[in-house]
């Protein structure tokens, strides 16, 4: 397997970056409420939920989607914004939309909040991928 010499700034650059658009994402004024609608929560258990337990969880998540992305940004020579979010649109298609649908089919759950939170992580995967390639 060919070396990767992965910039860990443009990785954590990348990660806080997926942080951010999940935050806007998700927010009342943009799909919060849908989301909370599809999935059955309300405001009440957002406040009841241990917010920091989990925002860290996601926040080392979202590093190791960056780290890993970053590998597939420089195995593939992407070196424009344009060339890296290709990378990161692929990856969300081909690994994300894919693994994710099977588990909404055999879940039951509602195709509007497969839409959603899909969206959200190829959007977000090619945006970190254009940020991995120009750095």
């Amino acid at each position: 397997m060919p070396q990767a010499d992965i910039n860990l700034w443009a990785v954590l650059a990348a990660a806080v970056l997926h942080m951010v658009i999940g935050a806007f994402w998700y927010s009342p004024v943009v799909f919060g409420k849908t989301w909370m609608a599809l999935t059955g929560k309300t405001m009440e258990d957002a406040k009841n939920a241990n917010q920091t337990k989990n925002y860290i969880i996601s926040l080392v998540s979202a590093v190791v989607l960056a780290y890993v992305l970053a590998h597939f940004v420089q195995y593939l020579n992407a070196a424009t914004f344009v060339s890296g979010l290709q990378v990161g649109l692929w990856i969300g298609i081909g690994f994300v939309a894919t693994t994710g649908l099977a588990h909404y089919l055999w879940e039951g759950r509602p195709h509007k909040l497969y839409l959603l939170n899909t969206v959200y992580s190829i959007l977000s995967l090619a945006l970190m991928g254009g940020i991995l390639a120009i750095w």
